[in-house]
C-alpha cells in the first residue's frame, strides 16, 4: 500500500510539474507581446491627473476621466473600453471615492440610446465579477442596453504562478465557481459573497491589467483605473493618439476577443495618418514593453537625464539596467509611491522600499517619494532627455515580472521626437513640478520611507521570483 502511495504521489506530482514546464513557456496567443510599427505623427497629447497638498488641503486636478467621456461622446462607428477595474468595491465604512463606475455606465448607456446600432465594446478582468462568483450591477445594466461587456479569459496565457497555477490547472480548474457563495468577499466586505471555486481561481494571480478608451478617431493609453470608485483619488498619466495607430490599437484589442472565440466589428472607418510629423510613436504589449525600457535605458549616456514615475518597480532586469546606466554617467531621477496604502488599507512598502534602498547605493541615482495621503501614485512611465532627443514610453505596465514578462496583459506607447516639441515639454514640466515642489507638496526626500530592513528585501525578492504576490 505504501509503495502504491509513492507512485501515486509521484504521478501526481510529475502531472505538475509538466504543467509547469509548459504552461510558464508556452507559445503567446496570437496578438499578444505586440511591438508595432512606428507612425509618424505631429502631436501626441499628454493627460494627467494629480492629487497634492496645498496649504493644508487636499487638491485634485484630474483630466483623465473627463477625458474618457469626450471621446465616448464623440465616437460615430465603434467604442472599445478596456479596463481593468470597473466598479465600486472598497470599503465603504473606511473611506469614500467618487462614483466613478456608476457615471461611466451612465455615459455608456447614454451613448447607446443615441446611436443604438455602433458597436460598443467593454473589456475587463475577471477581478470585477469576484471570478466568476458575481455579476456586477453595473454589468448587468450594460448588457440590458446590448452593450458587449466581456470578461477576459485569461486562461491561455502563461502562468505567472507556477508554484500554484501548476496544480490549480492540474486538480483544480475544474472546482466549480458558483454565484452563491459564502465566502466573505476579498474586494468588499459588504458586497456578494464569493464561492471557493473563485478563491481558487484568484490565486493565480493573473490579470487583464490593460487601460484603453477609443473610437475610430483616437485612442487613449492610461496608467488609470478610470472606471474604479476606489481609484478615483489616484495620481496618474495617460497619452491621446489619432492616425493610423488607432487601428493597431483597436487589433490589439481583438486579439482578447479572440481568446473567447469573439471578434471586434471589421469594416471601421478609422483615421489615416495625417502628412508625417516629426513624433515617431508605436504601439508595444506586455513583454514587449519590458523591451522598450530595457532598450531605452541601455541608451542612455553619461550627460543623459532618465526620468521614472512609477507605482511599483520591481523587475530585476530593469533594476540591472538602471544600476549600469547609473555607473555609465547618466542621471536617474525617480518617483515612487511608498507602497502604504491600498484602498484605505496599509501596505508594507514591498517592493518599492527595499528596491530603492538598493538603488540609491549608485551614485547617479535620485529617489523621491509621493506624498500620497491614502491614495496612490499611480503612474506608470519612463522619460529620456538627451542632447536634441527625447524617448517616453507610459501606460499601464508597473515595472515588474508579472506586468512586463508576458504575463499579464499591458498596453504602453513608445515614442520618440525632437525635444522642443510639445509632448517632450509637456512631461518634462510636469515630472519638475513633482520633483520640485512646485506650488504644491507632491514628493518629499527619500529618508522619509528609507527602509532597507533584511526581512523586506527578502520578501520582495522572493515574491518577484516564484510570483507568490500581488505586484
Amino acid at each position: 500500500m505504501k509503495k502504491r502511495m509513492k507512485v501515486i504521489l509521484c504521478i501526481l506530482i510529475l502531472i505538475s510539474l509538466f504543467a509547469w514546464n509548459w504552461h510558464t513557456q508556452k507559445a503567446l496567443p496570437q496578438g499578444m507581446s505586440v511591438d508595432g510599427k512606428f507612425h509618424q505623427v505631429d502631436n501626441v497629447e499628454f493627460l494627467t491627473d494629480i492629487t497634492y497638498e496645498k496649504n493644508d488641503k487636499a487638491v485634485m486636478e484630474q483630466q483623465l476621466f473627463e477625458r474618457t467621456l469626450q471621446i465616448i461622446d464623440e465616437a460615430k462607428e465603434v467604442l472599445v473600453i478596456d479596463l481593468f477595474l470597473y466598479n465600486d468595491d472598497y470599503n465603504h465604512q473606511k473611506a469614500t471615492y467618487d462614483n466613478r463606475a456608476e457615471q461611466l455606465t451612465k455615459a455608456l448607456i447614454e451613448k447607446r440610446k443615441e446611436q443604438p446600432d455602433m458597436p460598443i465594446q467593454v473589456i475587463t478582468d475577471n477581478v470585477n465579477s469576484g471570478y466568476g462568483s458575481i455579476y456586477p450591477q453595473f454589468f448587468k445594466d450594460l448588457t440590458a442596453q446590448n452593450i458587449e461587456v466581456l470578461t477576459t479569459n485569461l486562461t491561455p496565457l502563461r502562468d505567472s504562478n507556477p508554484l500554484y497555477s501548476s496544480v490549480w490547472r492540474s486538480y483544480l480548474q475544474w472546482w466549480p465557481v458558483s454565484t452563491n457563495g459564502f465566502l466573505p468577499n476579498l474586494f468588499n466586505p459588504d458586497g456578494d459573497k464569493m464561492s471557493a471555486g473563485a478563491y481558487l481561481d484568484l490565486v493565480n494571480f493573473k490579470a487583464n491589467h490593460r487601460k484603453i478608451v477609443l473610437n475610430e478617431q483616437e485612442a487613449m493609453v492610461i496608467s488609470a483605473n478610470v472606471s474604479h470608485d476606489g481609484s478615483s483619488l489616484h495620481s496618474n498619466i495617460g497619452f491621446v493618439v489619432k492616425g493610423a495607430i488607432v487601428k493597431d490599437i483597436y487589433e490589439s484589442e481583438n486579439a482578447i476577443l479572440h481568446m473567447s472565440d469573439k471578434k471586434l466589428p471589421k469594416n471601421i472607418s478609422f483615421v489615416a495618418d495625417e502628412p508625417a510629423g516629426d513624433i515617431n510613436v508605436k504601439l508595444v504589449t506586455e513583454g514587449k514593453i519590458q523591451q522598450a525600457l530595457t532598450k531605452t535605458i541601455k541608451q542612455a549616456k553619461a550627460g543623459d537625464t532618465l526620468k521614472i514615475g512609477v507605482f511599483y518597480i520591481a523587475e530585476r532586469e530593469i533594476i540591472h539596467a538602471l544600476k549600469d546606466a547609473a555607473k555609465r554617467g547618466v542621471n536617474i531621477q525617480m518617483i515612487l509611491d511608498a507602497n502604504r496604502d491600498a484602498f484605505g488599507i496599509k501596505k508594507n512598502g514591498v517592493p518599492n522600499r527595499p528596491v530603492a534602498h538598493e538603488l540609491m547605493k549608485e551614485d547617479n541615482i535620485t529617489v523621491r517619494w509621493y506624498d500620497t495621503q491614502g491614495e496612490q501614485y499611480h503612474s506608470k512611465f519612463l522619460m529620456l532627455n538627451q542632447a536634441d532627443t527625447f524617448t517616453a514610453i507610459g501606460g499601464s505596465a508597473n515595472f515588474t515580472r508579472r506586468n512586463i514578462d508576458d504575463y499579464n496583459l499591458e498596453t504602453d506607447l513608445y515614442m520618440t521626437m525632437p525635444k522642443e516639441k510639445e509632448t517632450a515639454r509637456d512631461m518634462n514640466a510636469y515630472f519638475e513640478r513633482l520633483w520640485t515642489n512646485q506650488d504644491g507638496i507632491y514628493t518629499v526626500d527619500y529618508e522619509e520611507f528609507a527602509d532597507g530592513s533584511l526581512w523586506k528585501t527578502a520578501m520582495y525578492r522572493i515574491q518577484e521570483f516564484t510570483g507568490l504576490s500581488t505586484f
